[in-house]
């Protein structure tokens, strides 16, 4: 399964120079260059950047990141960097559900690095960063789907095992089905000090988590012609997942607000009993230094919905080149360090999947003789066997963008989830009658 060459660190073979072959070796000599990036910020991602000086050191490069947010404000400035015509920067974060929004602006890596090093990364993370033929994006080891983090001890409880037995008829134990959840986030949930459960509730956190609920309950965003058909039967009951759990405060007032960090701060600080959330966060909620619930952390699959299939929206984080960039061959040669195999054992050792298949082998070996990793993997493994990315359609995010405040107008009880679901396939479909694609 190891297709990397030996010696990653030195010795390969550059081919650059606008497609002419040019021996260099990885990473290079580039004395002077400096390469302006943008980077998606957070906690998860701080250890990986913390490599870049080392690749300053080896190159004699220096990388000046001139832009550093969550990735909807990092989507929000490139658009405007491109409305304005000021691409000058040089290396992106880009992600496979935001790369279609982009025609253009990124360059080929398969011009710029030796094909023994794309051939190294798992297939289907190549082929999905590969738009009209050209490889846009160098996966990192954040290949992302979501399973469910629980504390341990809550279902460890003898008086919670009773008291939930005798009110919902089952056994506590942690949540196959999505109705288990609802059932146990209402069951643990006492306000305002511990909740049941929480969600992402705006920008594409929230409309990405419907989509793929949506789907557990056998529905479909966009149907065989492109249109909208999220107002469904299964599109109702997969919103009102999210708008019973409001009703009932089984989740912070505030979820309507939350990204992603918020939501790992919060299972952190040990008043959430059930997280959905990213393979990522896995090294975080077990550090003793920065969790209140290490050593307390259960994971299982993502649950089923009344369909019988799971949660599985994913998708992986990368890095890009621009073609406007002076020199490519400094930036490809930074995107790659920052994704190598040595890149991905650090990040993936902390939690997220790797996208190499030499680091895969690693982790598994890691991870057979420490319960919590192999519990994590085990559990990450079987949620990518039903993962599936955003529907293919450059304007994902503008649609996002468009159906998340109807989303939250259900949940706040503004608008019941049929109105907001037909309001937001109308304007889901005024969207793509724009864009050319219906």
């Amino acid at each position: 399964m190891n297709k990397l060459l030996t010696g990653v660190s030195a010795g390969v073979v550059l081919l650059m120079a606008g497609g002419i072959a040019a021996a260099q070796e990885l990473p290079g000599k580039f004395e002077g260059v400096t390469i302006d990036a943008k980077l998606i910020g957070g906690q998860q991602y701080e250890n990986l950047y913390s490599r870049i000086s080392e690749w300053e050191k080896a190159t004699g490069a220096t990388v000046n990141v001139i832009s550093k947010k969550n990735h909807f404000e990092l989507d929000k400035e490139i658009k405007s960097d491109i409305a304005v015509g000021a691409i000058s920067w040089c290396v992106g974060s880009n992600h496979s559900s935001f790369a279609p929004q982009y025609p253009g602006i990124y360059t080929d890596l398969a011009v710029l690095l030796p094909a023994s090093e794309i051939d190294a990364f798992v297939d289907a993370n190549i082929a999905a960063s590969t738009l009209d033929g050209k490889l846009v994006m160098l996966p990192r080891a954040q290949f992302d789907v979501s399973a469910m983090y629980y504390q341990k001890s809550l279902y460890a409880d003898e008086t919670n095992k009773a008291k939930f037995k005798e009110k919902y008829g089952y056994d506590l134990t942690p949540p196959d089905t999505w109705e288990q959840v609802t059932d146990q986030a209402e069951f643990f949930a006492n306000p305002p000090d511990f909740y049941g459960t929480q969600y992402a509730g705006k920008e594409e956190a929230i409309n990405g988590r419907f989509y793929e609920m949506l789907r557990a309950e056998g529905g479909e965003y966009l149907n065989a012609d492109g249109e909208p058909a999220f107002n469904s039967e299964a599109g109702v009951r997969a919103l009102n997942w999210f708008v019973d759990l409001y009703k009932a405060k089984a989740v912070p007032a505030g979820t309507t607000n939350y990204l992603w960090d918020d939501l790992g701060q919060g299972f952190a600080s040990g008043t959430v009993a059930l997280n959905l959330d990213w393979p990522g966060w896995a090294g975080f909620f077990n550090d003793p230094g920065a969790s209140k619930v290490a050593g307390n952390v259960g994971v299982v699959a993502p649950p089923k919905g009344s369909s019988g299939a799971r949660t599985g929206w994913s998708g992986h984080h990368g890095f890009s080149v621009t073609e406007n960039c002076a020199n490519k061959e400094a930036a490809a040669s930074l995107v790659w360090f920052l994704t190598n195999e040595d890149s991905q054992k650090l990040e993936a050792g902390a939690g997220p999947l790797p996208t190499r298949d030499a680091v895969w082998d690693w982790v598994i070996e890691q991870a057979k003789d420490d319960p919590y990793r192999k519990e994590v993997l085990e559990a990450f493994q079987e949620a990518a066997k039903g993962a599936y990315p955003v529907p293919q359609s450059p304007s994902w995010i503008e649609i996002s963008n468009a159906v998340y405040p109807e989303l939250q107008a259900a949940i706040l009880g503004d608008k019941t989830s049929q109105q907001a679901l037909d309001d937001a396939a109308d304007k889901a479909t005024a969207i793509l009658e724009d864009a050319g694609e219906l």
